[in-house]
């Protein structure tokens, strides 16, 4: 089974939840929606650019700055390339970043 790790950025949690939602969903017998897709996402949120710094007795001195962008990782499965959709999304960083899936690098 071929495996595809691909990191992503939206302009917001609402847009990236969107393109989620658009993957292939399945219903059980209550009405309740369930992914039916086997790719792995893990949704980062707004991740810091820059870390906050403390003085010695941990009170901050400045607060950590944010992206303006949400960031989602997603592993992908059976899947050569991001699926429709989501490719004008994709970056590309140098290491892993904030986060990489056990056994996975992302470059």
């Amino acid at each position: 089974m071929a495996h595809l790790f691909k990191k992503y950025e939206f302009d917001s949690q609402a847009q990236a939840q969107e393109k989620i939602d658009a993957l292939p969903h399945s219903q059980d017998e209550e009405g309740n929606s369930y992914p039916s897709h086997k790719h792995t996402i893990v949704k980062l949120g707004f991740i810091a650019i820059q870390e906050a710094t403390y003085d010695e007795q941990g009170e901050e001195l400045t607060p950590a700055v944010l992206s303006d962008k949400y960031s989602v990782d997603v592993l992908w499965s059976d899947l050569d390339e991001s699926p429709y959709g989501w490719k004008s999304y994709e970056i590309s960083i140098e290491g892993n970043g904030v986060h990489t899936f056990a056994g996975w690098s992302f470059n």
